[in-house]
């Protein structure tokens, strides 16, 4: 049984959402469970030896983590930005716009609700990757104070190692959100475009997040092997 052109909308669409949702639960789960086996965990292990290293310096030496910490907090502020300006624009359009203005090159449902659905989604996208990015920029300036302090102990070593974390998880979260966001703006395209770019983007975060084998056991590996040659 086929579908007709409006009813594409109601079956791709979904099942585009699905998968994308379904793979973002499933590096959840494997970042949790797993950290080492993703980029992100292994970021977070980067960071938190950053915090080890700039901690240990005296305090009038730790020019340079600030400026590490000030060039995230400035990305962060920037994309913030950005996603804050295209809110009020699709705002904008939302409040006072129900045609689609490439509605001849578009397959699929044209309907003036349909349009206002797909904007109300890219506008949920651009807040939540706004409110995250903004988030992220916070704690990255409440690290500034940190690392500029005299107190070095553990418990501070611990906490600045947390709060780091958190600003590079906000940070991920918000290019997720923008990843979303890009399957919508195609969705403007038609439901089959919005489809295909749903899997695209599946195949290159798995690529780009997932190490089938630990990092810090591939380093090991290959350092007994160097060992090993030496050896012989």
């Amino acid at each position: 049984m086929g579908f007709s052109e409006d009813q594409l909308d109601y079956v791709l669409v979904p099942i585009g959402f699905a998968i994308m949702l379904a793979y973002q639960l499933y590096f959840l789960r494997r970042y949790r469970h797993f950290p080492k086996t993703t980029v992100l965990g292994m970021e977070n292990e980067d960071r938190m030896a950053w915090v080890d290293s700039i901690l240990q310096v005296p305090l009038s030496s730790r020019t340079v983590g600030s400026n590490v910490v000030a060039s995230n907090i400035t990305v962060a502020t920037f994309l913030s930005s950005v996603c804050l300006t295209l809110c009020s624009l699709l705002g904008a359009w939302l409040a006072n716009s129900s045609e689609n203005p490439i509605e001849g090159l578009v397959y699929g449902n044209n309907g003036a609700s349909t349009v206002q659905v797909k904007l109300l989604c890219l506008l949920i996208c651009f807040v939540l990757a706004f409110s995250c990015f903004l988030e992220s920029a916070r704690q990255f300036v409440h690290v500034n104070f940190l690392v500029t302090t005299s107190n070095s102990s553990q418990d501070k070593v611990n906490y600045t190692k947390g709060v780091v974390v958190r600003g590079g998880e906000y940070w991920s979260v918000g290019l997720r959100a923008l990843y979303f966001a890009i399957c919508l703006l195609l969705w403007f395209f038609g439901p089959i475009p919005m489809f295909v770019g749903s899997i695209a983007l599946v195949m290159i975060l798995c690529f780009h997040d997932m190490h089938s084998v630990p990092l810090q056991r591939r380093v090991s590996q290959k350092a007994a092997s160097t060992t090993s040659s030496g050896v012989s």
